[in-house]
């Protein structure tokens, strides 16, 4: 299987997927960041389809298909979403269904959605951790593929729940993804 990662972000997770190692043809950024300096790092391509707005008129669809153009014209089999920050259209759940990977920083059903975090602290929860999932049009709701739990200590605070969250979470979906890459299958 053919692996393309996006990303957002400093690169974190694209440098725990890369140094498993992990064969990886393309790193997508839809923004300058440092996940492209990564990518330079350890020798894999990388393009930027950078977002061009944030607000109501930011054209969705039309972003997805340039997304979706870049990963046929590398003939992507598995999309691996590391710190992606924006949310895709459905173009890019129909052409790669059941072939997209998220991570999520919660025990999923519970506290989808970008403060997955902050949420489980303002709940009260003792334990939260970390989901490996298909990712579908519905953010946060597809098939769960691996969860792993995490503590919640006394003195947490957002930050630093997180940051243990981040280690148990790089090492889960490496392992992951390899079991997907050894099987050839997402399931």
């Amino acid at each position: 299987m053919r692996v393309a990662v996006l990303a957002s972000g400093s690169g974190t997770i694209l440098e725990a997927i890369l140094d498993a190692p992990t064969t990886v043809e393309l790193v997508l950024v839809d923004r300058p960041c440092g996940a492209t300096d990564v990518a330079e790092g350890h020798g894999v391509a990388w393009e930027c389809i950078e977002r061009d707005r944030y607000d109501a008129g930011f054209d969705r669809l039309g972003y997805t298909e340039r997304v979706v153009e870049a990963l046929e014209a590398h003939t992507i089999d598995l999309v691996v979403m590391a710190g992606w920050g924006t949310i895709l259209a459905t173009p890019i759940f129909d052409r790669y269904a059941g072939h997209i990977l998220n991570t999520h920083p919660a025990l999923l059903p519970a506290f989808p959605g970008w403060h997955g975090v902050a949420d489980a602290l303002a709940y009260g929860v003792k334990v939260t951790g970390c989901t490996v999932h298909v990712a579908t049009p519905d953010v946060d709701a597809g098939l769960i593929l691996a969860q792993e739990a995490v503590a919640v200590l006394p003195d947490d605070t957002v930050e630093s729940l997180h940051e243990r969250i981040k280690t148990v979470e790089r090492r889960l979906y490496v392992t992951t993804i390899h079991e997907i890459l050894d099987r050839g299958s997402v399931q």
